[in-house]
């Protein structure tokens, strides 16, 4: 479960075309001017404005959608989408932590913790339910206006999930006892420690209730207090339920491969005979504008200071949220907003910005976000912040500024509109705050026909009085219908649903390049990922760690022919989206283009791989966000010992065990780079996946033309040391003063992949701790109640395949988590082999969830990736489900065996040394060392 404070899904980057080096006075004219020229200039047909303009055009934004109520007042929506076999469904109960009175803060969030410990006819984890039919995306979260639930299932699962769904809708008070309680309080307030333990995570919590007085709905933390979920009592929590999850106070959206006729009679069959619950008296307004501003600083454990700006907005359904959303995106959303240009890029004064809107249904708040350099002048950010707030709301945005936002916003909603769950969340949002299906068109409107009028009305009207200013400093060293339904059992899954990847195509280019095409129905998006292979070579030890990732982060900063700025904003234009990620052993580009724009966005997605320019002032500035970066991922748990775990075991000695230091980032030339690109960024080395509304004989001619200068040559082999097993347990413990949680990891080194054995690795992780209901989340956090979460999983390349089992846990309970960690892996070899009934479970949730996983682009892509870097063939997925299906016990156990036996476990805890090493120590889990934050050791 998780805490939702998300904003509106629409996100994407912003474009700005300012002039920000000269002083106020003098910017302030040249923005009168710059949009003078700008709004008279004709464009040309073929323009990429024209081509924007045609692709928003083109763009069909639509869900459709059925809307009818039961008679105990239950609303049903119903879309129909029959492109896989598969049925979103997502319920809302209009309640959440607004609805708390004092003294019972966080009981709209403890309760949605509750709904997932079984009902009266399933009185057991409801995940141990979902996990048999196959459900996938599901989660429940809470915020100040609603709690949710969500899944998506096969089609032939639909009955299950629907009595499910009902049952603790319908049937839950009888099987809330204490001991549940108590063990859903202690998950909660791990929690709060892991949300306290992350960077800025007290400051998130103050700005989301600054600026509101006491006594507001608003006023506290959707999480709550420890001492209210203390006071809690089981009569408490019980009449929590009485009072809002009546049907009468519920949406339930399906959305997927069923009729609005059959929705009915199933919903009908399930919820009818539900009563409709309590009346609920709700306050649908309660905007504040603030007196005067408030000024707060803190301290915590950060690397950087951040500065967190906040005004009061109107309601969620007022027309100025979605205007606000405009002027935020144009103002500081991504690396072409005015915020960014000026403070990150310019004047180097910050490694991050942000502006957003954080919609409500009382009343929302526009925020803005400040990443600040160590050294900077702080006073100076905030003066450059009030700058361009003053110049945006003074002159408006350029007519390309709000062509780009409605580019990449509408594209990014047509894509997120391909995903069931996405459609069903956003009609049940709709729903629960408009009334109607269609309520969230008004900000598509909004998008659609934002001038430069509106956004400075709305920026004069919410963002030119008092606010709330704070500064995150670091801390430094110191009526029933029908009949019952038959409750006596949960309905199964009749039969199994044929998860269907699509048939793959192959070619290969004149230059080596490798195309691989994998046609799916779905929104008018074509997606591309090219793979390349970088390393390790032979003479490895030269190349400084980190130069990969550098080098890949360059690509789309500057080429030969565009700047980074005019790749951003074409790209934009043109609604599509490129990434960049990689290491130095692995490089991936993606490219995201709308079907209609695929040729001019290939042209920029070429022109980025091939030639790249690497410019110096691009190179110093990647650099010194690299390096603010590691100091950012070192103060972070969850990074911290995702960065330490591969030098911790296999070494530095391995090329997969080097990590990247200040001193490696400082030492990153240009020549070092230019190298790294010249030597694998070759189309002989290079697989170019391609997924979406297309096939091999339309895309091929494209994809050829883009690339048809791009040359071949030898690359080097690439060498796959032997595994590395450390020879003895260790245990490395990184001091984190003031931890109330310690990041605890166990890892062992994996046998390489094996196409004969995979599949009963799969099931092996997923009965350990690849599942929520696995051995080790079970154990730590629903019986002990020491985590919030616990899990295991796969990574590292060929020669440094790692197996490890991770949880972020209490301090006080460190050493007791580590003995029952130890105590799993070391019994799944000995005394408590994976049962039967394990891998029964395993295999049909892996099974079931095959179609969710193969139901979008980006997950085909991932499948496609994996078959290729393993050497897979083609027909490899057209069978996956008998392969896992056809996993046995013994398979499972001898997988268990090859994982963990004989092998020492590398342990890393990172947590607070003076109230930890001593019970660390007692436990004799291997050779106890005190590391810092880069692997050496502490004396």
């Amino acid at each position: 479960m998780r805490l939702t404070t998300t904003l509106s899904a629409l996100s994407a980057l912003t474009l700005m075309t300012g002039i920000f080096a000269q002083p106020y006075a003098a910017r302030a004219e040249a923005t009168r001017e710059e949009n003078r020229w700008i709004r008279q200039e004709d464009q040309a047909e073929d323009s990429i404005l024209a081509i924007s303009d045609k692709i928003v055009e083109a763009l069909e934004l639509d869900i459709p959608a059925t809307m009818m109520e039961l008679d105990n007042g239950l609303r049903l929506v119903v879309n129909e989408d029959h492109s896989q076999p598969l049925v979103a469904v997502s319920i809302w109960y209009h309640v959440g932590s607004k609805n708390e009175p004092p003294g019972k803060t966080g009981f709209a969030h403890l309760f949605e913790h509750l709904m997932f410990n079984g009902s009266e006819n399933f009185n057991d984890d409801f995940f141990k339910a979902t996990r048999k039919i196959g459900a996938t995306d599901l989660n429940g979260t809470t915020s100040n206006d609603r709690t949710n639930y969500f899944e998506t299932v096969p089609k032939n699962a639909l009955d299950s999930i629907l009595w499910l769904e009902s049952d603790r809708m319908g049937h839950l008070l009888e099987a809330i006892d204490q001991a549940k309680l108590d063990e859903q309080r202690a998950v909660v307030k791990n929690e709060m420690r892991q949300g306290e333990n992350e960077p800025y995570g007290k400051a998130f919590d103050l700005t989301f209730t600054a600026g509101v007085p006491y006594g507001h709905p608003y006023q506290h933390p959707v999480i709550g207090s420890v001492e209210d979920l203390d006071a809690a009592t089981l009569e408490d929590v019980k009449a929590w339920f009485r009072d809002y999850y009546g049907p009468s106070n519920a949406v339930i959206v399906l959305s997927g491969d069923i009729t609005p006729e059959d929705a009915r009679q199933r919903v009908e069959k399930y919820f009818g005979n539900i009563p409709a619950g309590k009346p609920v008296a709700a306050i649908k307004q309660w905007p504040v504008k603030m007196n005067a501003s408030i000024r707060e600083v803190i301290e915590d454990e950060v690397s950087h200071p951040r500065l967190f700006e906040v005004w009061n907005a109107p309601a969620y359904t007022d027309e100025d949220v979605a205007y606000l959303k405009v002027l935020a995106r144009i103002l500081g959303e991504g690396k072409n907003s005015r915020l960014y240009k000026r403070l990150v890029v310019e004047d180097a004064l910050a490694t991050d910005v942000s502006a957003f809107v954080y919609a409500r249904e009382l009343g929302s708040q526009f925020q803005i976000d400040v990443t600040v350099k160590t050294d900077a002048d702080r006073d100076r950010v905030e003066e450059i912040v009030d700058e361009e707030l003053t110049l945006l709301n003074t002159f408006g945005p350029t007519d390309e500024e709000l062509a780009y936002v409605r580019s990449s916003e509408l594209s990014t909603l047509a894509r997120y509109l391909d995903d069931l769950w996405f459609k069903a969340d956003l009609l049940n949002e709709s729903v629960t705050f408009y009334g109607h299906p269609d309520g969230w068109q008004q900000e598509v409107s909004a998008f659609k026909s934002a001038d430069s009028g509106d956004i400075k009305r709305v920026g004069q009207t919410w963002l030119t009085g008092p606010n709330y200013t704070l500064w995150a400093l670091p801390f430094g060293d110191h009526s029933v219908s029908g009949k019952e339904a038959d409750r006596s059992a949960m309905p199964m899954p009749e039969g199994m649903v044929t998860a269907r990847f699509p048939e793959i195509e192959r070619a290969t280019l004149e230059n080596g390049l490798e195309l691989v095409v994998a046609h799916r129905d779905g929104a008018p998006i074509v997606d591309f990922t090219m793979l390349f292979e970088t390393g390790p070579e032979a003479s490895w030890k030269q190349t400084l760690p980190g130069t990969g990732q550098a080098a890949v982060k360059l690509l789309a900063n500057g080429t030969d022919n565009m700047s980074r700025e005019e790749i951003n904003q074409t790209l934009g234009l043109l609604g599509a989206n490129l990434e960049t990620d990689g290491s130095d052993s692995q490089s991936q580009i993606s490219l995201s283009a709308m079907k209609s724009g695929v040729a001019e966005s290939l042209a920029v997605y070429a022109d980025v791989i091939m030639h790249p320019s690497f410019p110096p002032d691009e190179i110093a500035r990647i650099r010194a966000l690299a390096l603010d970066e590691l100091a950012q991922v070192k103060d972070d748990p969850f990074d911290a010992v995702n960065r330490l775990t591969p030098a911790a075991v296999l070494g530095h000695a391995n090329p997969y065990g080097r990590l990247a230091t200040e001193a490696s980032i400082e030492g990153t030339d240009r020549s070092a780079i230019e190298q790294f690109h010249d030597t694998w960024y070759r189309p002989n080395n290079a697989k170019l996946i391609v997924t979406g509304d297309t096939n091999l004989s339309e895309v091929q001619p494209l994809v050829e033309e883009a690339f048809r200068t791009w040359s071949n040559q030898p690359v080097p082999d690439i060498i796959v040391p032997e595994e590395a097993n450390p020879a003895k347990a260790m245990v490395y413990l990184v001091d984190r003063p003031g931890a109330v949680q310690s990041m605890i990891r166990a890892t062992v080194t994996a046998p390489a992949f094996s196409e004969k054995d995979e599949e009963a690795r799969i099931i092996f992780n997923s009965v350990i701790g690849g599942d929520f209901v696995s051995r080790v989340n079970m154990k730590l956090r629903e019986e002990k109640g020491w985590s919030y979460g616990a899990w295991s999983g796969f990574g590292g390349p060929e020669g440094g395949r790692l197996f490890s089992t991770t949880a972020p846990v209490q301090s006080d309970k460190t050493a007791d988590a580590m003995s029952e960690m130890a105590a799993i892996l070391q019994g799944v070899i000995s005394d408590q082999p994976v049962a039967d009934n394990e891998v029964k479970e395993a295999r049909e949730q892996e099974i079931l969830s095959l179609p969710g996983l193969w139901s979008s682009n980006q997950g085909i892509s991932n499948y496609i990736a994996y078959r290729l870097q393993n050497d897979l063939p083609d027909d490899f997925y057209d069978d996956y489900a008998e392969k896992l299906a056809g996993v046995a016990t013994s398979a499972v156990n001898k997988a268990a065996q090859a994982m963990l036996g004989d092998k020492p476990l590398t342990w890393i805890v990172i947590g607070d040394r003076a109230k930890i090493e001593d019970d660390i120590e007692a436990l004799e889990l291997g050779d106890l060392h005190i590391i810092d934050a880069d692997g050496n050791p502490v004396q």
